[in-house]
């Protein structure tokens, strides 16, 4: 089983690290050479995949489908290629019936490039993982790269079935500096690393229900919470996505109710009854998930 850090692997090597030795087919790939046509009209360099991988293989034995965005190319925006290999993945997957599909999200949101092409593809890919859910495909949204799985890839990450991240990993609707510049330094310090990791990150994300689980940052423990969480969805029966919707929306409002008045995820900690919630960054994850079961850090 891969040990290796699943941040600081690019896409295919994520696809490699998570999937069984030998198992993966790529769809649509590298030598289809299908280029961004508005990127081409804006002399922007484009990339014969436009920044995602998609394809089939096994994940212990399970047959999946897995999309891998590439964060090094434009942050892993989404435009009109990219959306639509990601649509067509998850559309071919309500025909093909895989025991599951993985999104390997890294990804800003959209490219300013490409704006209104890329929001329509956003929008796509959600109509597409909603689909797959409601024919019983679960859909896995994975979350531990460098550009995390902000703006509308930060939505289809939440429309998915579950969401398993790291600590180095990032979800939110925008992003820090975004934040920053439309509100102000006041609002929210994009410098400040230590605050946008309280409030984005994988730790605050679990504590606060968005993410289903959290795991260290190597492949096999990115595997294993897939497995899990299928298998948790094989225990509970059909996936509903419209009723996992509305719990949902209940459980933000149930939220605002609670922490609207919170600046700062140490707050919330401190209101969930975490002791010495300040130390909850320094520990690993392991002594964090035992800590926060226990409702007090060491």
């Amino acid at each position: 089983m891969s040990q290796r850090s699943y941040y600081e692997a690019d896409a295919r090597e994520r696809i490699d690290g998570l999937l069984d030795a030998g198992s993966f087919t790529e769809y649509y790939g590298p030598r289809r050479r299908t280029i961004s046509p508005h990127l081409a009209q804006l002399d922007v360099p484009g990339a014969f995949d436009d920044g995602i991988v998609v394809g089939a293989g096994r994940l212990r034995d399970r047959t999946v489908l897995v999309a891998a965005q590439q964060g090094a190319f434009m942050g892993g925006g989404v435009g009109e290629v990219h959306g639509a290999k990601l649509t067509g993945l998850l559309e071919r997957a309500r025909s093909e019936r895989p025991d599951a599909v993985l999104l390997l999200l890294d990804s800003g949101g959209v490219r300013l490039h490409e704006a209104n092409a890329g929001l329509i593809a956003i929008s796509e890919i959600m109509r597409a993982v909603l689909a797959a859910r409601a024919e019983g495909i679960p859909v896995l949204a994975l979350v531990g790269s460098g550009n995390g799985a902000f703006g509308g890839m930060g939505i289809v990450a939440r429309c998915c079935t579950a969401v398993l991240m790291s600590e180095e990993g990032r979800l939110s609707l925008s992003g820090p500096e975004v934040i920053e510049t439309v509100r102000g330094v006041e609002e929210f310090d994009s410098r400040d690393r230590a605050l946008v990791w309280r409030v984005t990150g994988g730790k605050h994300r679990y504590l606060i229900g968005e993410a289903d689980q959290l795991v260290a940052d190597r492949m096999d423990a990115f595997v294993d919470a897939a497995v899990a969480a299928l298998d948790a969805g094989d225990a509970a029966g059909t996936d509903d996505p419209l009723a996992s919707l509305e719990q949902a929306q209940r459980m933000l409002e149930a939220r605002i109710a609670a922490y609207g008045a919170c600046r700062d995820g140490l707050e919330i900690w401190t209101l969930q009854g975490i002791a010495h919630p300040e130390r909850l960054p320094l520990l690993d994850t392991p002594a964090f998930l035992d800590a926060v079961a226990a409702r007090s850090l060491p």
